[in-house]
C-alpha cells in the first residue's frame, strides 16, 4: 500500500552542513525556487512584451492584476493601492506554490505548516509595522474600539489582542490544511489504482477529476489567503 503521507517528507538533494547547522538544499527548497523562478519569469515576460492586443498569456496576467486590484479597492479602498505590490506578490507566490505542487514528482511546500506560517508571519509583521508607521501609539486603539463602555475594556482588550496575535496562525493553518488534505486524498486513490490492477481505472478516473478540483482549490486558497491579507490591511490602515 502506498503511504499517502510519504509525499510530504522533506528530503535533502544537496547536503550542506556549516558549523553544525543543516543548510541542505531539499526538495522543498527546489519547489520554492521553481515557484520564484516561475513568478519572476512570467512577470518579466509580461512587463517586457506588453502588446496593444494581448495574447492569452498577457490577458491572463492582466486578469490576475485586475482581480487583485479590485480586491484591494473592495476591502481597503483606493488608498490601498499603495500596497498593491506586496499583496500581488503574496498572491502569486501562494498561487504558484500551490500549483507547482500539483506537477508530478514536485514537492508541495504549502502543505507544510512551517512554510505557510512563514508567509503568514511576514504578512503579520508587515501590517504591524505599517500600523505603527501610519498611526504611532494610536495604533493601540485597534484593541479598544470606540463606543465600547469603559468597564468592558479590561475584558475586551485581551480578547482583541489574542484575536490580533492569532491572525498568522489562522492564515497558515487554513492554507496548509486544505492543501495537505487534497494531496492526501489524491495519493490514497493513486494507491487504490496500483492495487486493483485492471479495475484501477476507476480510481484513476476519480484522480483525474480530483486533479481538476485541486487546481481549483490551489487558486481558491491563494485567493482566500490574499483576501484575508487585504482585510487585515484594512484594519491596520483604517483602525477598524
Amino acid at each position: 500500500m502506498i503511504d499517502p503521507l510519504h509525499q510530504f517528507t522533506i528530503s535533502p538533494i544537496l547536503k550542506i552542513d556549516i558549523g553544525g547547522v543543516d543548510l541542505s538544499f531539499t526538495n522543498s527548497s527546489l519547489s520554492v525556487l521553481v515557484t520564484l523562478v516561475a513568478v519572476c519569469a512570467i512577470l518579466s515576460i509580461f512587463i517586457g512584451n506588453k502588446k496593444l492586443i494581448p495574447d492569452r498569456m498577457q490577458a491572463s496576467i492582466e486578469m490576475l492584476y485586475e482581480a487583485i486590484a479590485d480586491m484591494i479597492d473592495t476591502n481597503i479602498g483606493k488608498s490601498g493601492q499603495h500596497y498593491f505590490p506586496f499583496v500581488f506578490s503574496v498572491f502569486l507566490f501562494v498561487l504558484f506554490g500551490n500549483l507547482v505542487g500539483i506537477i508530478p514528482y514536485m514537492f508541495t511546500f504549502t502543505s507544510h505548516i512551517i512554510a505557510t506560517f512563514t508567509i503568514a508571519i511576514i504578512v503579520f509583521i508587515f501590517i504591524t509595522i505599517l500600523g505603527v508607521a501610519l498611526h504611532g501609539l494610536n495604533f493601540l486603539s485597534l484593541f479598544a474600539p470606540s463606543g465600547v463602555p469603559k468597564f468592558l475594556l479590561p475584558l475586551l482588550i485581551p480578547i482583541e489582542m489574542i484575536s490580533y496575535l492569532s491572525k498568522p496562525i489562522s492564515l497558515s493553518i487554513r492554507l496548509f490544511a486544505n492543501i495537505m488534505a487534497g494531496h492526501t486524498v489524491m495519493k490514497v486513490f493513486a494507491g487504490f489504482a496500483a492495487m486493483l490492477g485492471i479495475l484501477g481505472i476507476i480510481p484513476v478516473a476519480i484522480n483525474i477529476v480530483l486533479t481538476g478540483f485541486e487546481i481549483f482549490m490551489a487558486i481558491l486558497q491563494a485567493y482566500i489567503f490574499t483576501m484575508l491579507t487585504c482585510v487585515y490591511l484594512n484594519d491596520t490602515v483604517h483602525l477598524h
